[in-house]
C-alpha cells in the first residue's frame, strides 16, 4: 500500500429536480489536497451524491492506497454498503420489484467498489457538522448547482 486517502463528497440541487452540482475533496496521507466538482443542468440531489463519489474515486491515480470515503448521504451509504448487493441479485430491482432509480450511476459505482475491494471503506458523517472536508465538498457542490464560480484548489503539503 502507498498510504491512505480520504475523500469527502457531497451533492446539491437547486430545486429537486433542477440544476445540480457535486463536489469532492481528496486528502492524501501526505497532506496534499485536490478538489474537484461539476455541474448537471437537470438532475436530482441523489444523482449528484452518487456522481460525487464516482468522480472522487475516478480521480485517484493509485489503486495501491487505502481509501476512506466520507459522505453525509444516507442514500449513498445505504446503497453502497447494503442495498446494491440485493439489487444486483434481483436484476437491479428493489425489494418491491421496481427498477432501481439511478441504475446507470449505481452500476458505475459498483464497478469502482469492486475494483477497490477491501481497500475502500465508507463513512457516514452528519451534514453541516463543521468537518472541513464535508463543509468544503458542500460549498463546491452548492456553487456548481447555482452556477456560481468556485475556485477548486489543489495544494501540496507544506514541508516543515
Amino acid at each position: 500500500m502507498s498510504g491512505s486517502i480520504k475523500i469527502y463528497t457531497d451533492g446539491a440541487c437547486s430545486g429537486n429536480p433542477g440544476p445540480g452540482g457535486w463536489g469532492a475533496v481528496i486528502v492524501h496521507e501526505s497532506g496534499d489536497v485536490h478538489e474537484i466538482g461539476g455541474f448537471e443542468p437537470h438532475t436530482t440531489n441523489n444523482r449528484m451524491e452518487l456522481l460525487a463519489a464516482i468522480e472522487g474515486l475516478n480521480a485517484l491515480s493509485s489503486f495501491f492506497a487505502l481509501v476512506q470515503l466520507y459522505t453525509d448521504s444516507k442514500y449513498l451509504i445505504g446503497g453502497a454498503q447494503t442495498w446494491m448487493r440485493n439489487w444486483k441479485k434481483k436484476g437491479w430491482r428493489t425489494a418491491q420489484g421496481s427498477q432501481v432509480l439511478n441504475r446507470d450511476l449505481w452500476e458505475k459505482l459498483d464497478f469502482l467498489i469492486e475494483a477497490r475491494g477491501k481497500e475502500l471503506s465508507w463513512h457516514y458523517i452528519p451534514g453541516h457538522s463543521g468537518l472541513f472536508g464535508n463543509t468544503r465538498a458542500d460549498e463546491i457542490a452548492v456553487s456548481f448547482s447555482k452556477g456560481e464560480p468556485v475556485h477548486l484548489r489543489t495544494r501540496a503539503a507544506q514541508n516543515t
